[in-house]
């Protein structure tokens, strides 16, 4: 369909669409009864090269809800599988999700438009294929967040509502989100061909990921290690970016685990208000494996199985293929210690690395998890008081135990001697490293809350327009931690 009758809405290329026909399902999104525009992301709009205004029009919404297939278009659901908390499935796929196509983006890339709750599709297993109103703000306020702190990220490009109901552990107004994508390939998309021993599926998914996303690997002696490099390179930088802000994705699985280094699938995931290290949010991860501190370990975890999947393609013997692995994989450990030694650095105002760097930010950490104190806010006031020292009161009264930080900043002030440079450019430099506003969870199930239960989304408005400029101080209650009766306990997936 064309809007305009001369251009189409979204200029599609539609390279996935090219793989073996048995990399997917083709079928069309399931029409809505009473589609209405919630939120057309104008920026992302404008950076794919799509006219956000036609987005918005009736014509548009039926688009994004799925009630018209766009010119150009060859909607599909992706085949994939994955280890779920540990279990291996060996089918899942998009069960409630239709991608459109990829566009070329100002930057020259290709990216995905996909319709997220758009109906049941062969990879539904019995499930109604929609999406609940809640889970679509979630995703589009916490991955819109996540771009504009500079995470790589999902995006989202606009929500809709469908004028029906799903139904969760009650009934629930329905939505569909437009999501955005470097690419939706994951490991668990190379574990659906490896657990059926198709090796020419693992080539033919390898080499399109090479092209897309490692064109350098195509130089490598084996560009299949290349490949393998680069995703332990990004995973490691990505996993280092979430721990630096607080972010706990909830549920690691590999089919949640993007090949192009990008946090994708935001079901239940949160971002801490009190620092513990072992705090976990989602409500079906009961043994804590995707707590905030196993998070490292997990991505390793995962691409472990990657590695196991490209193994046929690492070399010529099962010796050669487990060494090419075993090389690939141990690189990740050293890769995010060096990207979160750098990040926490930034974050207490060290321009230069020295032995000890690690363990006096760690100290802090200890020091803040023992004292309760809130782990965004102890960052962004230490480095006001990086510039004054009369501001120490600030960070110590964030803690249950002022003189817990008090005899902290002795010896941090200790370090900061040895640096050079002017503290104002400091502080600033820290301001810049630590965001001032996150998506609290309290603020996040208000916004929710008012748009399911009156159909207002004027506090989904109003967070998306202040967590548009993180590292820009802000007023209550955008900077506020919960109070007792606002703490969000627990986040949920929405399927």
């Amino acid at each position: 369909m064309s809007l305009s009758g001369e251009t189409p809405l979204f200029p599609f290329i539609n390279a996935y669409a090219r793989l073996p026909e048995h990399f997917f399902a083709r079928l069309a999104p399931t029409p809505v009864v009473n589609p209405r525009l919630i939120k057309v992301n104008d920026a992302l709009a404008r950076f794919l090269g799509i006219d956000p205004a036609q987005l918005a029009t009736p014509e548009g919404v039926a688009v994004l809800a799925g009630n018209n297939v766009p010119e150009g278009a060859e909607p599909l659901s992706i085949a994939y599988a994955g280890h779920q908390f540990g279990g291996f499935v060996p089918q899942l796929g998009d069960g409630r999700a239709i991608l459109l196509g990829e566009v070329i983006g100002r930057d020259g890339h290709p990216y995905d438009v996909q319709l997220k709750g758009s109906g049941p599709t062969p990879f539904s297993r019995r499930g109604d294929g929609r999406a609940a109103l809640g889970p679509v703000l979630r995703e589009y306020i916490v991955s819109e967040a996540m771009a504009a702190l500079g995470v790589p990220t999902t995006r989202s490009l606009a929500a809709v509502t469908t004028g029906e109901w799903v139904y969760r552990e009650g009934a629930l107004p329905g939505a569909v989100l437009t999501r955005v994508a470097s690419s939706h390939v994951r490991v668990g998309t190379f574990q659906f061909f490896a657990a059926r021993r198709d090796t020419d599926g693992v080539r033919t998914l390898a080499d399109y990921v090479i092209a897309r996303h490692y064109p350098a690997a195509r130089e490598a002696p084996n560009p299949y290690r290349a490949l393998l490099d680069g995703v332990v390179a990004r995973q490691a930088t990505l996993i280092a970016h979430w721990m630096m802000i607080g972010f706990i994705h909830g549920v690691m699985n590999t089919d949640n685990t993007s090949i192009s280094g990008e946090t994708i699938d935001y079901g239940p995931c949160a971002f801490m208000d009190t620092y513990h290290p072992e705090t976990v949010y989602s409500s079906i991860d009961a043994r804590g494996r995707y707590a905030f501190v196993n998070q490292p370990a997990i991505a390793h975890w995962n691409l472990t199985r990657l590695a196991e999947c490209l193994l046929p393609l690492l070399g010529a013997s099962d010796e050669a293929r487990l060494a090419q692995a075993n090389e690939a994989l141990a690189a990740f450990a050293g890769a995010f210690e060096t990207a979160s030694a750098a990040g926490l650095r930034r974050k207490v105002g060290l321009n230069t690395a020295q032995d000890g760097d690690a363990g006096l930010v760690y100290d802090l950490l200890e020091r803040m998890d023992a004292n309760n104190a809130d782990f965004t806010l102890t960052f962004r006031a230490l480095c006001d008081t990086a510039s004054d020292p009369t501001k120490d009161a600030d960070v110590a009264k964030l803690f249950d135990t002022p003189a817990a930080f008090a005899e902290w900043a002795v010896l941090w002030r200790e370090r900061l001697a040895a640096e050079n440079g002017d503290a104002i450019a400091r502080r600033d430099a820290m301001r810049a490293a630590n965001p001032a506003v996150i998506p609290r969870n309290h603020l996040i199930e208000e916004a929710i809350a008012a748009a399911v239960a009156s159909n207002d989304f004027t506090l989904f408005e109003k967070l998306n327009a202040v967590l548009e400029r993180p590292f820009e101080d802000q007023a209550a209650p955008y900077t506020s931690p919960p109070l007792p009766h606002q703490v969000v306990a627990a986040t949920f997936c929405g399927t």
